[in-house]
């Protein structure tokens, strides 16, 4: 197909790009091995790469030019968890030389035939995901994509003119979004900061007191799985998981208990207001926390903290957050998995001013929260524009 030709149908990828695996770790490497950064999975999100946390890997001197990234690679995971089929983006050239995990392919157009953007917004859209999980090998919530099924992808066979129109299209949404984006995080750190200040300052002039001595702290259960619809449903009594912690209100969970799971195991039904804080799980998970706006069940991973008369349980959730990392003292000194106990939740302090003064500080933080969740309405209303632009932009593509 020539530059500029507007034929019609589609290609498989390898009439357009070289399609590579990435380098494997942990293999033995002979006199001679260099030391290089590279890209693993978690550094290649959904439409952006994050270099934030970056480790390198030893590769003999001669494999290095096999594995090395330029810019304008588009780069995809072979999957693993649902969310990671098909998930890619294109490489900056941020970091040279930069090599890429076996778990990452590397797509090399030729621009001549194919723009790097063009084909990762294209894998991005419904079309793209949609082969992905026709194709992928699946377990339960487990799928993986092959080189040669990426190679054999179906690409829209188009111009390079009517490539860069879509591009630019969407680019100039992307950078709406991004705007967007920005000002969402700025608040969010303008929130951090007042609120840090704030209770920083509330330890100053307030002793710490122990949680046992604030709440009551209570846990919940885990049913069977084994017990299928008997104890799990689609409606019912709402029940937590550590995961479903996202330390603010927490109204909908994915799953809820039969009236029989309820009775059987004698579960707890936990008022609206509790505060929860995951016990273990992992350092990701230790010290996460959530407050219940609906009564519901928990599982035995989570304290739930019903506090008495005189404490805000929202003072309480932003006292807990601001102190999480304290939570790593106590779960540093445990077993080989990470963990909290009741009893550390019962010993775990807090600053404890007078009622107002707990009301003033959760007022600092929800006023923020009303402009990111405004915000955030705007930024959900620019990605559905932008997903139904390249949905339409490809439909006239293809």
């Amino acid at each position: 197909m020539s530059a500029e030709a507007s034929d019609t149908g589609f290609l498989p990828l390898e009439a357009f790009a070289e399609v590579t695996g990435g380098v494997a770790l942990g293999g033995d490497t002979p006199g001679g091995a260099v030391e290089l950064p590279y890209l693993r999975v978690a550094n290649v999100q959904d439409g952006y790469i994050t270099t934030d946390d970056i480790k390198t890997v030893r590769v003999p001197a001669g494999a290095v030019e096999r594995f090395r990234l330029t810019r304008g690679d588009v780069l995809l995971t072979e999957g693993g968890d649902l969310d990671k089929l098909g998930r890619g983006a294109v490489w900056d050239g941020r970091i040279d030389p930069c090599l890429h995990q076996n778990h990452i392919f590397k797509v090399r157009c030729d621009r001549s035939k194919l723009l790097p953007e063009f084909l990762s917004l294209y894998m991005a859209s419904s079309e793209g995901k949609s082969y992905f999980l026709r194709v992928a090998k699946q377990t339960t919530n487990l799928a993986s994509i092959s080189a040669s099924q990426l190679k054999a992808m179906p690409v829209p066979a188009r111009s390079l003119i009517e490539q860069r129109r879509i591009v630019e299209v969407v680019d100039a949404v992307s950078v709406q979004e991004s705007s967007i984006q920005a000002a969402v995080d700025k608040m969010r750190q303008l929130r951090s900061g007042l609120l840090d200040q704030a209770l920083c300052e509330t330890m100053d002039r307030w002793s710490l007191v122990a949680i046992g001595d604030l709440c009551h702290v209570g846990s919940g259960a885990t049913p069977s799985r084994a017990a299928g619809s008997r104890y799990f449903a689609d409606a019912g009594t709402p029940w937590v998981k550590s995961l479903d912690l996202n330390g603010g209100s927490l109204s909908v969970t994915d799953e809820a208990l039969t009236d029989v799971a309820m009775s059987e195991l004698r579960m707890r039904l936990f008022p609206a207001r509790s505060v929860l804080v995951a016990m273990y799980g992992g350092w990701e998970q230790i010290g996460r926390t959530a407050i219940l706006e609906v009564p519901a069940a928990v599982n035995q991973a989570i304290s739930v903290l019903e506090v008495h008369a005189d404490m805000d349980p929202y003072y309480l959730l932003l006292a807990l957050q601001h102190g999480r990392y304290r939570w790593r003292q106590f779960a540093a000194s445990t077993r080989k998995d990470p963990n909290i106990t009741k009893s550390d939740v019962l010993a775990f302090g807090i600053p404890f001013p007078p009622r107002e003064e707990q009301e003033r500080i959760v007022d600092l933080a929800d006023a923020p929260l009303r402009e990111i969740a405004a915000d955030e309405e705007e930024l959900t209303k620019m990605r559905n524009l932008k997903r139904g632009l390249l949905s339409g932009l490809l439909a006239d593509a293809i």
